[in-house]
Formats: structure tokens, C-alpha cells, sequence
């Protein structure tokens, strides 16, 4: 099904990355050449764009601070520490450049600041990243940069140099050259030695074997360096845990107001499909049987005219009872688990449904085997009413996506007319809140004329592991 593997895909992205990143080390060496000519722009770049960026921002910043006490001194620190920040994105955008896993960044915009110009204007004063920006830019990416550079250079040109100098050295004239290298290191490894070696040859020989070693290493070097500039950019250019922290209860809160409202809506229309349906039944069943009473001595065939009709009225109350109390947990879900109520569930569908259940060995919550219970059934009932269908595949899983945790899937696929959407006012829309407010996704893929795909994905935490917590 092309819709479940793309939402699937989509969903596991961050684990995906997070999993190729921590399985680079474990490559072959020979693959990790592919990424040396980008860790070596990177790096050769490294100097020459943090010297820029001090000379830049020790100008601005230190004529700012002697002209702090005018106003306009205080609008060049504020400049500063703009071009600091835009200086530290191009550090990240780089890195991401350089094959580098993506370092989340800080959030610059937020709801204090939409509140006038002076207020936007003066904002960087009190927020620590821009002043983090500031040192990165100042004083920490000038000196490694400076290192990682020299190293670069020199560990490249050694390599290059030492394994192409025997074809290029011949046309160098060697007169009045001191000493030969190779023969310093032969005397250090064999005091005393009387090999007689040709000069030319002998160091020939030697920077070749010298810049074959450091041109077997050059791919760890550079790795080594350019992760030096990763983690110094994670720790100060990068968004903070309380930040992240900040966006998740933001999130929670927007699902438990998204839960509450479904909880709210689904309540009214429990409501309102009480007080239209089974109510006014009721209360016409009351009138003929008070009718019936009536009649019984003086007209009794009036009367059993009245008591068919009233048995049909009890009959239709009776079904639509039924049909509403599908709203609440039935008693064989809590019994027999989820597995038997979604099989009870399409065993009383009109549409022929075709059940595929994968549940993994991981308990199940009750509040999520409720919840994947109800969305089912909602599932099933919109295909009931609206879709035309004449068949129907209902398809529940859970999988186990590492460190974005486990996840409940419920597809519900049917060949009927198509052109199901997320329109507000009606039972997608409401499911979709209900989804949402378990922190979770659906999926809609309904073309016009079918067939129509629909899948809820829901996090969940196993009860063993929410038992130990």
C-alpha cells in the first residue's frame, strides 16, 4: 500500500538519520573517501571566514561598546550581535554541508518580540544565543579554526607532497643542501650503519613512504577535525534542551486542548444523536402504548393495529441503541483485548471487512487499545454511510521505531467512490482531533472514484516500560 509505506517513511525519518549517523564509524575505508573532498572545503574555507568573521565583529562590537553611552553606540552592539548570529548560521549551514548531522537551532523568533520595533530591535540583549554567537564568532571559532586549518594544510600538502615529489624533485637543483632527512632517520634507527645509498634516491624513497602514510590517514584527519568544529557548534550554536523542552509542553498542552475538545464534541453528538433518535421513539412508543391502553375494551383491532406499530418502534429504538453504544468500550475489549473487539467489530459490519491484526508481544495500554478501538469503528462506520463500498480491509499493527518509540498503526482501506477529506463539521475532522490529542497523525488518501486509504498512527508506551518508570 503506496500511502502507508510513504507515511511510514515520513514518520521514521529522524530515527533513520540518527541510526545512519551512529553507524558511519562502522564504514569501509574506502568509503570514507567520499566525504574527504567536503571535509576538506570545509576546512580550507574554516580560516578564512572566521578571520573575516573576527575582524568584522570585533570592529562593530568594540566601536559599539566605546559609543555605548550615545544611542547610537547601542544600536552598533545590536548590529553586532546580528552579524554575530548570521556568522554562526553560516558555521551551521556548513557543517550541514560537510556531511554533518543537523544541529537543531535556536528559536529566534517567539511571541515576546512581535511587539513593536524597539522591542524586536533590543531583544538580542537578553537572549544568551546571541551572545554565545558573539563568543563563538569572537574568540572560539578564530582559535580552532586557526588549528584545524594549519593541521589541514600541513597533513595534506605532507601527503600529496611525499607521494608525488619523486616525479617533480629531479627538476629542483640540490646544491648546497645541508643534510638529507632519510638519512638523519637511518641513523637514528641503525647507529653505525655503512649502507651506501644514492641521496637522491634515499630520500625519494623515503618522503614516498611518508606520504603514503599520511595519505592513508588523511580521511580520519579531516573526519576528526570537522567533527571538532560539530561538537563546538552543537554545544554553543545550538538550540538548548529547555528550549526543546519548552516546544514539547507547548505541544502536550495542544494535544490535551485537542483531546478535550473531541472528547467535547463527540459528547454532543452523543447527545444530540440521543435526543433526535432514540428519545422521540420513546416518547412516540409511550403514546401508543397509552393509545393501546385505550383502545384495549372498546376497539381491539385499532389496538393490535397500534401494537405492531409500537413493536416496530421498540425494534428500531433497540437498533439504534446498538448502534450508538458502539461508541463505548465493549465489554469483549476489555476481556479478550483489542484483537477480539476489532474482530467483533467487523464481524457486525454491513460491508464485508477483511481483518489483518499484527500486535507485537509490547502490552498495550488500555487508554490506547480504547482509543484504537474507537477510531476503527469510526473508521468503519463513515465506510458504511458514505463511501458505497463493497469491501473493506482493516489493518492494525504496532512497530517499533527505536528512539522515536512504538506506534499503533490502523488502516482502513475500501474500494467506494472516494473524495473523503478532513472538512470541518464532519467525522474526519472530529477523528482527527481525537488523533491529535494522542499526539498522534492521520492520513488521508481519497482520491475521486477510489479507492479510499485512511491511517491513524498513534505513540504509545508499553505498560511494562510505563510500569517501571
Amino acid at each position: 500500500m503506496s500511502t502507508e509505506s510513504l507515511t511510514t517513511s515520513h514518520m521514521s525519518t529522524d530515527v533513520s538519520t540518527n541510526r545512519a549517523d551512529a553507524a558511519a564509524p562502522r564504514r569501509g575505508y574506502w568509503s570514507r573517501w567520499a566525504s574527504v573532498p567536503r571535509e576538506f572545503a570545509f576546512l580550507i574555507l574554516t580560516m578564512p571566514i572566521a578571520i573575516a568573521g573576527l575582524v568584522v565583529l570585533a570592529t562593530t562590537f568594540f566601536t559599539g561598546l566605546g559609543l555605548i553611552f550615545i544611542v547610537f553606540g547601542i544600536l552598533i552592539v545590536v548590529a553586532a550581535l546580528f552579524i554575530a548570529r548570521g556568522f554562526g548560521t553560516l558555521e551551521l549551514v556548513r557543517l550541514r554541508w560537510a556531511a554533518r548531522r543537523e544541529i537543531a537551532r535556536p528559536a529566534w523568533e517567539r511571541a515576546d518580540r512581535d511587539q513593536g520595533f524597539w522591542r524586536t530591535m533590543f531583544a538580542p540583549f537578553v537572549d544568551g544565543h546571541y551572545w554565545l554567537y558573539l563568543l563563538h564568532g569572537l574568540v572560539i571559532n578564530p582559535i580552532i579554526s586557526v588549528v584545524t586549518w594549519s593541521i589541514t594544510v600541513a597533513w595534506t600538502a605532507i601527503a600529496l607532497g611525499g607521494t608525488t615529489g619523486w616525479i617533480w624533485q629531479r627538476y629542483i637543483p640540490d646544491e648546497g643542501r645541508g643534510f638529507w632527512l632519510y638519512d638523519v632517520v637511518l641513523d637514528f634507527l641503525l647507529p653505525g650503519n655503512t649502507l651506501q645509498i644514492d641521496d637522491r634516491v634515499g630520500e625519494s624513497v623515503f618522503e614516498f613512504v611518508v606520504g603514503i602514510l599520511f595519505l592513508a590517514t588523511l580521511p580520519f584527519v579531516l573526519r576528526t577535525l570537522t567533527l571538532l568544529h560539530d561538537v563546538v557548534a552543537r554545544g554553543v550554536l545550538g538550540a538548548w534542551r529547555s528550549e526543546a523542552l519548552e516546544v514539547e509542553v507547548a505541544q502536550l498542552a495542544a494535544s490535551r486542548g485537542a483531546a478535550v475538545q473531541a472528547e467535547d464534541a463527540s459528547l454532543r453528538r452523543l447527545e444530540r444523536d440521543i435526543h433526535d433518535g432514540p428519545q422521540q421513539r420513546l416518547v412516540r412508543l409511550q403514546m401508543d402504548l397509552a393509545a393501546i391502553e385505550r383502545k384495549l375494551e372498546h376497539d381491539p383491532e385499532a389496538a393490535r393495529g397500534l401494537l405492531g406499530e409500537a413493536r416496530d418502534q421498540a425494534r428500531e429504538t433497540l437498533d439504534e441503541l446498538r448502534a450508538l453504544s458502539r461508541g463505548f468500550a465493549p465489554p469483549i475489549l476489555q476481556d479478550r483485548g483489542l484483537a477480539a473487539g476489532l474482530e467483533s467489530l467487523a464481524s457486525r459490519s454491513p460491508v464485508p471487512v477483511t481483518v489483518e491484526i499484527d500486535l507485537t508481544d509490547a502490552a498495550l495500554p488500555a487508554p490506547i487499545e480504547r482509543n484504537a478501538y474507537f477510531i476503527a469503528a469510526e473508521l468503519l462506520t463513515n465506510v458504511v454511510k458514505h463511501a458505497e463500498a463493497s469491501a473493506v480491509r482493516l489493518r492494525v499493527g504496532t512497530r517499533d521505531e527505536g528512539a522515536a518509540g512504538q506506534w499503533i498503526d490502523v488502516w482502513v482501506t475500501d474500494n467506494g467512490r472516494g473524495g473523503a477529506s478532513l472538512a470541518p463539521g464532519h467525522g474526519l475532522a472530529g477523528l482527527d482531533e481525537r488523533v491529535r490529542g494522542l499526539r498522534g497523525m492521520l492520513v488521508i488518501d481519497s482520491p475521486t472514484g477510489g479507492p479510499t486509504t485512511i491511517g491513524a498512527h498513534v505513540p504509545f508506551v508499553p505498560v511494562e516500560a510505563s510500569a517501571a518508570e
